[in-house]
């Protein structure tokens, strides 16, 4: 299955040095370009074509190509009634192969394609993106990839559109984190998270659920910056909701992934980790497509990962529950890929071998001193700038 977190980094980065044009489709074209000339033969993507209504002919013409486009020059007209086409704009994306209903030989061999994904984006009229897939791309994995491509694409055009709310997004998102750690039983609680811009995409959150549960919350949208960041508020405030005594976890998560699916932002997807604990020890916890968090128990350690997808693409998702034991002498070290993927001037990540092992070094120290202690060696390993956010919750019982 297709890495979907490691697929949008990838592109992510394929787009971080377009800058935004003049025009929404100077902008969308040199985008389309990147992504052909850079991560897209890896994926399965040959080549692009960009389509801008025309209202008077009731269709959509061709305007810019990226890689190879048949014989279509820009200028090559579909109507607006082609099933594609249609299907573009109601769902926001299809997905069609030569065999399929509505697929037209005569007009795709005009443009060298026999495979294609297409997605529909919006400025202030809708626009329509079809990338040529080859063969051998699955259509379980196109369909994912599909699925990163819309947002990455989306979260590339909003970002200027954005930016001009920075500071309101900054202040809703410190109103939303935790002003003190929460007195949970004796649990020794810290927690630190540092943006790579003035505001971030990641999220940690305390929620109590009467007086015998805690809910512990650390989550990544992808991306960095303001649209990650009222992602991350949207999160916060479903988790609020959904996640009382009256659901079990898997079924609070199933209804926050339906909210983000739903959501109208760019960047729709994000990373989840959800623990709750009990004064007994109990542990339960559910991952939607997160690092793992770190629990150790006396000598060993455990990772949790037991859950499902990240938040987001798949709006049926189901998630399943894990469960563990904390008993007195336990740690748990939550974290965001900010902290393993940061990577030294040489470009060496820090790694998860290396948190791990840190994490049971420092195991023994309070959870405050663990927190600065790991962001310590993150900063010695890679000085300077943070290229992405970066989270670490610690929950210790001592013994």
């Amino acid at each position: 299955m297709l890495d979907y977190v490691h697929t949008y980094h990838r592109l992510e980065q394929a787009l971080s040095s377009i800058e935004k044009s003049a025009t929404f489709l100077d902008t969308l074209s040199g985008i389309l370009e990147a992504i052909v000339s850079g991560p897209g033969a890896d994926l399965g993507i040959t080549g692009a074509r960009l389509y801008r209504p025309d209202p008077a002919r009731e269709g959509f013409v061709l305007v810019a190509t990226a890689g190879p486009s048949g014989k279509a020059k820009p200028g090559f007209r579909i109507p607006a009634s082609y099933e594609p086409i249609r299907r573009a704009l109601t769902d926001g994306f299809v997905l069609m192969e030569r065999d399929d209903p509505g697929f037209d030989p005569r007009l795709e061999r005009e443009l060298g394609v026999e495979r294609f994904a297409a997605i529909a984006v919006f400025d202030q009229q809708p626009h329509v993106v079809a990338f040529s897939l080859t063969p051998e791309i699955d259509p379980e994995r196109a369909v994912y990839l599909l699925g990163t491509l819309r947002h990455v694409i989306n979260l590339k055009l909003a970002q200027g559109h954005l930016l001009q709310d920075l500071a309101e997004a900054q202040r809703i998102q410190l109103s939303l984190l935790p002003q003190r750690m929460p007195d949970f039983f004796g649990f020794d609680i810290a927690a630190r998270s540092a943006p790579a811009e003035e505001v971030g995409g990641d999220l940690y959150d305390f929620v109590r659920l009467g007086e015998q549960v805690l809910g512990v919350a650390v989550g990544d949208s992808c991306g960095h910056g303001l649209p990650a960041a009222l992602m991350a508020r949207d999160v916060i405030t479903g988790l609020r909701v959904a996640l009382d005594l009256h659901y079990r976890i898997s079924r609070g998560i199933e209804k926050v992934n339906r909210v983000v699916s739903r959501s109208t932002l760019a960047s729709r997807f994000i990373s989840l980790l959800y623990v709750e604990f009990e004064p007994t020890g109990n542990v339960v916890y559910c991952n939607a497509g997160h690092p793992p968090g770190l629990l150790l128990r006396g000598n060993r350690l455990f990772r949790l990962r037991t859950g499902g997808p990240v938040l987001g693409p798949v709006p049926q998702a189901r998630y399943e529950r894990g469960f563990e034991r904390f008993p007195p002498g336990s740690a748990l070290l939550l974290y965001t890929d900010g902290i393993t993927e940061a990577r030294s001037p040489r470009g060496q990540p820090l790694g998860t071998g290396r948190l791990e092992r840190l994490f049971r070094e420092l195991a023994h120290l309070q959870a405050r001193e663990i927190v600065d202690r790991v962001f310590a060696e993150v900063e010695a390993h890679a000085p300077g700038p943070r290229q992405d956010d970066q989270t670490v919750v610690v929950v210790r019982r001592p013994s």
